[in-house]
């Protein structure tokens, strides 16, 4: 699997805390329940932040069924998306290669929103959001912590994301 995957299913990010706890003990795939979740995380959005922040959870979601349709609507055409030392420097750009590949990573994996910050300045939103990410590949269970910083931009037809950056490491 491309690094580039397993980051994106950060954001994506977004999402929230999982259905079952984690210690020592070991899960086989099979037990990967596909889905996201927020209940539990920790949330510190600034009221005028609400509508950018549902923005983004919606393009999470249709990146996460795979709705590319959707997953445009969202996006500004002059988007910068940072991912593994990668970039790229529009929304079709993205939509004609990665998010093909991050849509496939992210359906078929749980992820749960750990921590989110949201802000504002001007027309500007930026995001920030810690997950956790449990995913099975070659029959091996993933866990993978993920960060996601998203600038949204306010427009004529609504808040669309300019920038997203994604990163992400195998948990301990």
């Amino acid at each position: 699997m491309n690094i580039r995957m397993t980051s994106l299913a950060l954001a994506l990010a977004l999402a929230a805390p999982i259905a079952y706890a984690h210690g020592n003990e070991k899960h086989g795939t099979a037990q990967v329940a596909a889905g996201r979740e927020t209940a539990g995380a920790t949330l510190s959005i600034a009221p005028e932040a609400s509508d950018a922040v549902a923005v983004l959870e919606r393009f999470s979601a249709a990146l996460s069924a795979g709705d590319l349709e959707a997953v445009a609507a969202d996006l500004d055409p002059g988007v910068l998306i940072l991912e593994s030392g990668g970039a790229e420097r529009t929304r079709d750009e993205y939509l004609g290669g990665h998010a093909k590949h991050d849509a496939e990573f992210l359906k078929a994996a749980h992820i749960a929103l750990k921590r989110r910050t949201a802000q504002t300045s001007g027309d500007l939103v930026w995001v920030g959001s810690e997950s956790e990410i449990h995913a099975s590949k070659d029959d091996k269970l993933l866990m993978i912590s993920s960060t996601e910083t998203a600038v949204l931009r306010k427009t004529a037809q609504g808040w669309k994301i300019v920038h997203l950056h994604w990163s992400s490491r195998a948990q301990r």
